[in-house]
């Protein structure tokens, strides 16, 4: 199946204006092949460690957390979306940084893959990218 999820930048540093996207991604995708997925929409280098977590606030102790030294190709998105169901799932990028990202399942119902669509895709991006290394000279 196909779950359609929101993206969205809560923290980061310099952020001018919000950015947010939605997705379409198969549900059995793993927490590895999201944080891949994010990485590719943002347009970041994928040089750092990373977690998910489900928490009541981005701020908040998280409930859950899934780190990238873990096993996480073992955990499903669509395991992941069910977890975090009454909470906030969030995936944490550069700890040094601290990129923080909202993730959100839409109301959209999953739907079996079309024929002749490559997934994961980008269906709809508000906002202005973030730069991960701005340069602050300028």
């Amino acid at each position: 199946m196909i779950f359609t999820i929101k993206i969205k930048l809560i923290y980061g540093i310099l952020i001018s204006k919000d950015w947010e996207c939605i997705i379409e991604v198969p549900s059995d995708f793993s927490l590895e092949d999201l944080h891949f997925i994010i990485q590719d929409a943002v347009g970041f280098d994928d040089d750092h460690m990373y977690e998910f977590n489900i928490a009541n606030t981005p701020r908040s102790a998280p409930i859950n957390r899934f780190e990238c030294d873990d096993d996480i190709q073992a955990l499903s998105i669509s395991e992941f979306i069910d977890k975090s169901k009454g909470k906030k799932a969030f995936y944490l990028f550069d700890y040094g940084d601290s990129w923080l990202f909202q993730i959100s399942k839409s109301r959209k119902k999953p739907f079996h893959k079309i024929v002749d669509i490559k997934y994961p895709r980008v269906i709809l991006e508000t906002g202005a990218k973030p730069e991960q290394y701005p340069n602050f000279d300028e």
